[in-house]
């Protein structure tokens, strides 16, 4: 009795799927497209078809809109952090977190080391540099008042024209009037926590939350309480209804959308429900929307402030990760509070250069921004797609990783035995540098955690800084 063959498609998946155990398509690997595929192999289109979706349906693979299909990490997400039942007390920052992190900063700045946790992207392949430069030059040519009058409030109508009509995209109606041009978004936070607080106050912040704003809290004077923050949930708001039922903070911190360091974004529900617990408990939200059009899935989640109802809602922006990081322009809305921070921009900055402004400006106008962000976001949900398959193939079993919903910054977490600030330097002796847990908490949470960035070009340099650094946390076991 003669054996039957399988289907075609049946052997081409049985193919696939031996090259990903393997090792020969490692997780984040992008297939052939289907037509590719079906030529290189004489096949069908419709055959490939076939085993493309029996791969999807057991898991294997995944589609993505516009981009193909991608060989499926394994890693499991990072668990929701244990606070236990009530939210720390307030407190300052500890010593050590703070020295930390200025060690860091020193490290990820030295020209001799590989930087794998950097959330600042590099090379011409993120930013539009040549298209932005010709525009600088022309207006330079043309309007040659741009660079000999002063730039005095609140500066290019253009730019906050435009700024309001792609802020539609995250659902918010904002007015030109009502924009406040900055120095990226971290003049921003600056501003909002200036303008909604004094020194010995306590805000409330996400934990794990951008550590850039551990040391700002101190340097003003606050305390902080780390609110538990998930990568599927965000903030938790049932904690925080607690500290602000007991009026123990004057303002909360947050990045709903696109988190940094967990890449995630807080269901919409729950911003609604924020922007109604701001405006219940009459306490400021100062909302950081740097990366938040830079979701992957289109149309874009809505920005908290999309859900203020009387200006308790502070919301800050910049082009810093999208466009051009030299021109260091960002933008906010402040809501009740847009008199005090257009008083507190003018005496620690005036205004912004008019001519990077205006030239802003016409790249939003002429379409080009919307082109580039589609063109970015694609990109980057690629680079995570890579990053966490390198971090699947390199780190130790029992690592877990989140998946983020846009950006670039992946958040991992390391079996138990291992401990990242010792990481850190063993990974600095070797010339590579990361961003360890601990620095994204007041009080030094999170020792087995790392962010890690996928804004870099995946380089054999880069790939193998990767390898080392998994062979290094595997030792610690």
């Amino acid at each position: 009795m003669n054996d039957v063959a399988p289907p075609r498609y049946q052997t081409l998946a049985h193919e696939l799927r031996q090259a990903m155990g393997d090792g020969r398509l490692p997780p984040g690997e992008r297939l052939p497209s289907v037509r590719e595929a079906a030529k290189s192999r004489g096949l069908s289109i419709n055959t490939v078809l076939a085993a493309y979706r029996q791969l999807e349906s057991h898991g294997l693979i995944e589609a993505r809109p516009q981009s193909g299909y991608f060989v499926r990490s394994r890693l499991a997400t990072p668990p929701a952090p244990n606070f236990g039942s009530e939210p720390a007390p307030a407190q300052a920052a500890e010593t050590q977190v703070l020295s930390r992190i200025a060690t860091v900063i020193a490290a990820q700045s030295s020209p001799d080391n590989i930087d794998l946790s950097l959330a600042c992207p590099k090379g011409g392949d993120f930013y539009p540099g040549e298209r932005l430069s010709r525009l600088v030059s022309e207006l330079a040519r043309k309007r040659p008042g741009l660079l000999t009058d002063y730039s005095l409030p609140p500066g290019s109508l253009l730019l906050r024209r435009e700024i309001c009509r792609h802020a539609q995209e995250l659902a918010m109606a904002l007015a030109p009037d009502d924009i406040l041009l900055i120095n990226g978004c971290m003049e921003g936070l600056q501003l909002g926590l200036r303008a909604v607080t004094r020194p010995g106050d306590t805000i409330a912040v996400e934990s794990p939350t951008y550590f850039n704003l551990i040391p700002l809290a101190e340097r003003l004077g606050l305390k902080t309480i780390e609110v538990p923050t998930h990568p599927d949930t965000g903030m938790s708001l049932d904690a925080l209804e607690m500290l602000l039922s007991e009026k123990r903070v004057q303002a909360i911190v947050a990045m709903p959308n696109v988190h940094n360091p967990l890449g995630t974004s807080m269901p919409v529900e729950a911003k609604r429900r924020l922007a109604n617990l701001a405006h219940e408990y009459r306490v400021p939200v100062i909302e950081d929307a740097l990366y938040a059009e830079l979701q992957y899935a289109t149309p874009l989640q809505p920005a908290v402030k999309a859900f203020d109802r009387d200006g308790w809602v502070i919301v800050c922006a910049s082009y810093t990760k999208t466009l051009a990081p030299g021109f260091r322009i960002g933008w906010m809305e402040g809501g009740r509070f847009k008199r005090e921070l257009a008083e507190l921009k003018f005496c620690s900055s005036v205004s912004q250069p008019a001519l990077l402004c205006e030239a802003l400006g016409v790249f939003l106008e002429n379409g080009g921004y919307a082109q580039h962000l589609r063109r970015l976001r694609r990109a980057y949900a690629g680079q995570i797609d890579r990053l966490r398959g390198l971090i699947d193939t390199a780190f130790p079993a029992g690592t877990h990783a989140t998946l983020p919903t846009g950006g670039f910054l992946v958040w991992v977490q390391l079996p138990e035995g291992c401990d990242t600030n010792r990481l850190f330097d063993d990974a600095q002796a070797r010339r590579i540098s990361i961003t360890p847990g601990t620095l994204f908490s007041p009080s030094g949470r999170f020792g087995r955690y790392v962010r890690l960035s996928g804004c870099y070009p995946f380089s054999e340099r880069h790939v193998h800084a990767l390898m080392t650094l998994g062979e290094l946390a595997a030792q610690q076991l």
